[in-house]
């Protein structure tokens, strides 16, 4: 894993027997085909996590001694050939250039709501190759599948958690209505959030099973279990919006991205081919590909403006249709005419309602000068009568003969 070019492990194995010598490390076990299994000492870990934490590498846990208690036999032989694919899988990865040699974690601790701790066998953070961070389970078969099942629920549950340093009101909110949670609560309020960096992508941390030492016919039953059993945790869901018919996309943000592959394939063909197959679709691809949400949020954003503008545009033909028409001159109203007729304050004002604007106006100037014309005439002096003129002599009215 550290030098994968190498056509030989001399080197790696001197060091290995010089850090031996210092009693930082020591053989676990050894397998069948004479491989060994060499694990971290007490004080090799405890220099280790002095070394890389402060870096901000953190360090697997530690594995310790652990004997039978009748035969005083050192019990490794359950964990050298599941170690030995855990490490085969980060190695594969190493050499396809997804994750630095110093990016890879081994039983990485995830604390669930009940304070059951679910490790995962491997993690990787591979910012430059597309993969931010991925957490996998290494399966040799020694697990139901629906034990598979269990420990995708627990890290779609992790994935829910809230950060410790949450908010009151969020904390309430959360507890009053546990929907809040998917609505409401942005992913940066979460517990995994403060653990590992954005994914780049939507949902939570990506889950990725890789399946050893099994048969092509068991790894078929397990993903027919993960993706009948799983589906609540892995399955997308549908937006809410008023355009659900036009709407194809599929809401990844609640779902943890689930890929499959197999020891073997990714040592055949490598883990950056065409091996990763995601839960719910059909066909391999490559682990960005497969990772990746083509029917997600960006689909979801130009398949809502499309439908938008198409709602806007029938709103506004069956607006256009209802607009009246004026019974003198035959014109349309206006959007100022029209609001004038409908608008209660108004419409008292607004005369007669069949006639648009300028017929309004026309009306009302009309008004307006017959208005004038009788005040004009009302305030002129009366026209004198037929007939002689009469005199006025002291207050009284002589007519002249």
């Amino acid at each position: 894993m550290t030098r994968p070019d190498n056509q030989h492990d001399k080197l790696v194995r001197d060091n290995l027997l010089d850090l031996e010598d210092h009693h930082l490390v020591r053989i676990e076990t050894v397998r069948d085909d004479q491989r060994q299994v060499w694990v971290l000492t007490k004080r090799g870990h405890s220099e280790a996590k002095q070394l890389l934490e402060p870096k901000g590498i953190r360090v697997s846990a530690l594995r310790e001694k652990r004997y039978d208690p009748v035969t005083g036999k050192l019990l490794g032989t359950s964990y050298d050939d599941h170690a030995a694919a855990v490490t085969s899988t980060a190695a594969e990865l190493h050499r396809a250039g997804i994750g630095h040699r110093l990016g890879f974690q081994t039983e990485i601790g995830h604390r669930l709501g009940n304070g059951f701790v679910q490790r995962a066998d491997l993690v990787v953070r591979a910012p430059e190759a597309g993969v931010p961070v991925m957490l996998l389970e290494i399966d040799r078969r020694t697990e139901d599948a629906h034990d598979l099942v269990a420990k995708l629920r627990g890290y779609w549950e992790w994935g829910r958690r809230l950060a410790p340093d949450a908010d009151k009101h969020t904390v309430d909110l959360i507890r009053s209505r546990p929907d809040a949670l998917d609505s409401v609560v942005g992913h940066e309020k979460r517990l995994w959030r403060r653990v590992y960096p954005p994914t780049g992508r939507e949902g939570l941390v990506p889950l990725a099973f890789v399946f050893a030492d099994t048969t092509e016919a068991k790894v078929a039953n397990t993903i027919a279990v993960l993706e009948e059993a799983g589906r609540r945790y892995w399955a997308p869901r549908r937006y809410r919006t008023l355009y659900e018919k036009a709407i194809t996309a599929r809401d990844y943000s609640q779902a943890v991205p689930v890929v499959v592959t197999t020891l073997e394939q990714l040592q055949e063909h490598g883990a950056g081919a065409v091996v990763w197959r995601r839960l719910g679709r059909t066909g391999e691809q490559t682990l960005t590909d497969a990772l990746d949400n083509p029917d997600g949020h960006a689909l979801y954003h130009h398949q809502y403006a499309r439908a938008d503008a198409e709602d806007k545009r029938r709103r506004a033909a069956e607006r256009e249709a209802q607009r009246p028409v004026c019974t003198r001159c035959g014109r349309k109203f206006t959007d100022e005419r029209w609001e004038e007729i409908t608008v209660h304050r108004t419409a008292v004002r607004a005369g007669d309602k069949s006639v648009c604007g300028p017929c309004r106006a026309d009306d009302v100037a009309r008004e307006e000068a017959a208005a004038e014309a009788a005040r004009l005439q009302a305030a002129a002096p009366p026209e004198p009568e037929d007939g002689p003129e009469p005199d006025r002599v002291r207050g009284w009215f002589r007519r002249r003969t």
